[in-house]
């Protein structure tokens, strides 16, 4: 199949071609047909596998450039992911000449006002901003064709079904409604039932694996005292043109920013406590590859969909499975093959075989790169580079050297080629990084491994949960060990004598209005 068979117009076409995309991935070859004829849609997949294109290119291509009010509405969780699918209309849009806005907060709200006021075809943007501007009636929705929930489950994750129902109910009845999603949570199909038609396809495309098959995933074994060196040869061995670093905090971004300053790699991060407008900069500055490594929380990076991304680095595992997942779906995009490396202690390992059993995938161990490995990669790189300069290019340059004879000519490239390849190793060859690994223990004898639905997103923690269990069971605490709060569930070890009395008392019971589920860990450490 190709993109010319799918009912495109001529117009967009010319732009997809433009854009070097030989054939539609799979949910563009199921999705487009069936926009096109006029059908409320839920497309599930994985990140990276073309559902932005999917719609955008079907929008333009139904769509009438002549009638001056919005025709299509986009509604995405974060800013950064607004002006990422603004791109992708835009980059589809080069012979249509129809008018796209990203709207979102932190930007000068009296300038979309201005753009609004001209006419817009295509509205992409936040949840608040929008109803901010259907509030002032600066956003009319009353002759919509197209409404778009992008990112729907993580839409939903950060609280915004509330907005997302009011500004359903300020849209005109006959439109169509279309829902993008890497998951299906059971709100997502409430949604469906609730504002689709009734006759709406859902398509599903599977995969044996919840991480992409393009991108190869492996750990290094750490500790805190060689963590950062642990790292820094990493980015030395890859020299990836771009590499997304992942912290925890916002602190940790701005002291590995740092460090990694300080050791001569060019370096930005994002952060909450970094301003829209900079963030913005900063991946128009990634994007063209102003500097190599973006170091990122979680928070700052969601929709962050910047091509080409060769490698994804967890500095520090994340809470939770599903912020994996997300974060390592930056690299792999599009048919391009990624790396996703994580830097781990022993203390990780039992939380990355979670990791491998929920996802699916495989995450093998690998042995630090060698000093040797890397002057070795560097050399090559760098003569490599060298040697791909034109003639034209080092005219300049000969005149400096043509008198020289062969002794020296051989002594003046050694010295230059060690000169610069002590120029881009970051790293301190001569640490030793050896970390002997443990292995994953088994539960203490006595104790079963349970699985309790609540975590840090309820503001749980280690201490509050053994009140609360004490409080609402009378168990001693001694009968509860080795807990592990993560984002959106507990795992703990509990004394079987107790575990049923255990189980009756707080299954079903609310911890800050979250409804408490246990059940039996499907695996025992």
């Amino acid at each position: 199949m190709e993109f010319k068979n799918l009912g495109l117009n001529n117009k967009v076409l010319k732009s997809i071609e433009a854009l070097n995309f030989e054939k539609p991935s799979e949910i563009q070859e199921q999705m487009i047909p069936l926009i096109l004829s006029g059908k409320d849609i839920i497309g599930q997949a994985q990140t990276g596998t073309g559902k932005t294109l999917a719609f955008a290119a079907s929008i333009l291509s139904k769509i009438d450039v002549t009638t001056n009010v919005t025709k299509a509405i986009i509604l995405t969780p974060t800013r950064e992911l607004a002006i990422q699918v603004c791109e992708e209309f835009e980059s589809l849009n080069k012979d249509s000449n129809f008018d796209v806005l990203a709207i979102y907060g932190g930007s000068s709200i009296e300038k979309q006002i201005d753009a609004l006021r001209r006419g817009v075809d295509i509205v992409v943007g936040t949840p608040g901003r929008i109803m901010d501007l259907i509030k002032r009636k600066k956003l009319l929705l009353d002759n919509l064709e197209f409404f778009v929930l992008d990112e729907a489950d993580e839409m939903l994750n950060m609280g915004f079904l509330e907005d997302i129902e009011d500004i359903f109910k300020k849209t005109n009845e006959e439109k169509q409604v279309l829902m993008l999603s890497a998951t299906m949570p059971r709100e997502i199909k409430l949604l469906a039932t609730k504002y689709m038609k009734k006759d709406y396809e859902h398509i599903l495309i599977k995969s044996e694996s919840k991480t992409s098959n393009n991108v190869e995933q492996y750990y290094y074994i750490v500790n805190e005292k060689t963590r950062l060196e642990a790292l820094c040869r990493v980015l030395d061995l890859k020299n990836s043109k771009r590499t997304i670093i992942f912290c925890a905090t916002k602190r940790e971004c701005d002291e590995l920013l740092t460090n990694l300053s300080l050791k001569g790699y060019k370096a930005e991060a994002m952060h909450g406590d970094i301003t829209q407008d900079m963030r913005i900069k900063a991946l128009d500055r990634f994007k063209k590859n102003s500097f190599k490594v973006l170091i990122a929380t979680d928070v700052a990076a969601r929709g962050i969909h910047v091509d080409n991304i060769e490698c994804v680095i967890n500095y520090k595992l994340p809470q939770d499975y599903e912020s994996y997942i997300h974060r390592i779906g930056r690299t792999g995009r599009a048919g391009n093959v990624g790396e996703a490396i994580n830097l781990v202690n022993n203390r990780d390992l039992k939380f990355l075989q979670g990791i491998e059993k929920f996802a699916s995938c495989k995450i093998n161990k690998q042995e630090l790169p060698t000093k040797e490995e890397i002057i070795k990669i560097k050399y090559e790189n760098i003569l490599k580079t060298a040697l791909e300069i034109s003639n034209e290019e080092k005219e300049e340059a000969m005149e400096y050297v043509r008198d020289l004879n062969k002794g020296d000519l051989l002594s003046l490239s050694c010295s230059l080629l060690k000169m610069f390849v002590d120029k881009e190793i970051g790293s301190n060859l001569e640490q030793n990084l050896d970390v002997k690994e443990d292995h994953v223990r088994n539960v203490k004898s006595g104790y079963v491994r349970v699985f309790i639905t609540i975590g840090t997103k309820d503001r749980l923690k280690k201490g509050s949960l053994l009140d609360f269990l004490k409080a609402e069971t009378g168990i001693n605490k001694d009968c509860f060990k080795n807990i592990e709060v993560l984002s959106t569930f507990t795992f703990i070890d509990v004394d079987e004598k107790v575990l049923d009395e255990f189980a009756k008392k707080i299954q079903n019971k609310k911890f800050n209005n979250r409804i408490i589920r246990i059940e039996r860990a499907k695996r025992q450490r």
